[in-house]
């Protein structure tokens, strides 16, 4: 078998109700599809995430201009020579940023081929289904003005809740006195409700204000699984000063990339739970890498999932392969974010639209990642 085309789709729409992270304002849902076509008549489907603000034609022009040329006329089945050579033959100018995002993409869709061609989900071939569903937590919780919101978020959670998730993920950074007032309002909207909750401040601070927010809400008696991105991904001793400063665990690794990356974050111990995005970090290769480099050093994984269905289906069939890294009768499993934003990549691309039962997502069985897309989508809202 060998691949015959490559092609991207970078897609974009307008939000009718912009919104806020600590980061920016996003007016704009932006992703980039990777079909991959073989002589045998096998499709492989792949998403290059488009990480926050980031336009979607720069990693579909790294696909086009950098990728295509290494890996037309060779064999799909060959994920890990591939990934070498892609990775090396763009590491003076990559490593990082859009370039492994585009990495990313394609290495999906030869994933996508493989199980489809063997006749079996992705998980398969990565070692087998660990968990046949996953919790799901919602993520949410943006601003739609920016500070003061609390009232209005607190109404937020009651309505996940209601809704059947048990666990949440509150999007702070917008201030430390206005995230303490956001968390103290949520932390009352469910009061008496087995909920969990995390928060995101997606690196709006520096080390003191993370550690001031951080103690915080545990003095606010708020439990948290995790406290992500409390500092800039490059900061890995300011990770380790917040992670031995606060009992709370640390979350943090959306934006590192690949095995390479990955080693000095964890070999820092800057970081309780790695969160690798599949179509940000390098695909399920750079994934299989960074999942065992983290267990060798007794961190979790819990991949971080923001992208369109296509991203969603991949993340399924990882997060399904991930062993338990503490084993224990009751060990601690990885959960599914469940993004609550507008997107409609991720509603519309796909026969599978990502569902939920009483807060629990079934992994779908089908081979490779197991969805079809739909094409109308992706020429409607094509840059």
């Amino acid at each position: 078998m060998k691949i015959t085309d490559i092609k991207t789709y970078p897609l974009s729409t307008k939000l009718e109700q912009p919104f806020a992270f600590s980061q920016g304002w996003v007016y704009n849902r932006s992703a980039v599809i990777v079909e991959i076509s073989t002589d045998a008549g096998i499709t492989g489907w792949g998403e290059a995430f488009c990480q926050g603000l980031q336009p979607p034609q720069i990693a579909a022009a790294a696909i086009e201009s950098a990728l295509k040329p290494l890996i037309i006329g060779a064999n799909p089945l060959d994920t890990e020579v591939l990934w070498h050579k892609m990775y090396h033959q763009t590491r003076d100018y990559g490593g990082k940023g859009a370039v492994m995002s585009a990495i990313s993409g394609v290495d999906i869709a030869l994933w996508d081929i493989a199980g489809k061609h063997f006749g079996v989900p992705i998980a398969q071939l990565l070692g087998g289904m660990t968990r046949t569903r996953v919790q799901a937590y919602a993520t949410g919780f943006y601003r739609i003005k920016g500070q003061g919101e609390a009232p209005r978020l607190a109404e937020e959670a009651q309505a996940h809740f209601g809704r059947g998730f048990r666990a949440m993920k509150v999007k702070l950074g917008f201030g430390v006195e206005d995230d303490i007032v956001v968390m103290k309002a949520v932390r009352d909207a469910l009061a008496g409700k087995a909920a969990t909750l995390m928060i995101d401040t997606n690196h709006a601070y520096g080390v003191a204000e993370a550690i001031q927010l951080g103690k915080g809400i545990e003095q606010l008696g708020v439990r948290l699984r995790w406290y992500e991105e409390p500092v800039a991904q490059e900061h890995i001793t300011g990770y380790r000063e917040v992670r031995k400063a606060l009992a709370t665990p640390i979350a943090g690794g959306e934006n590192e990339y690949s095995l390479f990356g990955y080693r000095d974050f964890l070999s820092q111990e800057a970081t309780d739970i790695a969160q690798p995005d599949i179509g940000h970090c390098g695909g399920f290769t750079a994934c299989k890498h960074i999942i065992a480099l983290a267990h060798a050093y007794g961190v979790q994984v819990n991949p971080h999932v923001w992208g369109s269905a296509v991203q969603q289906a991949a993340s399924l069939q990882l997060i399904a392969a991930i062993p338990v890294t503490h084993h224990s009768l009751f060990a601690s499993e990885p959960v599914l974010e469940f993004d609550q934003s507008s997107h409609p990549f991720r509603t519309d691309l796909t026969d599978l639209g990502l569902t939920h039962q009483d807060g629990w997502v079934s992994i779908p069985q089908k081979p490779g990642l197991g969805i079809e897309l739909d094409r109308k989508v992706l020429e409607k809202y094509r840059v």
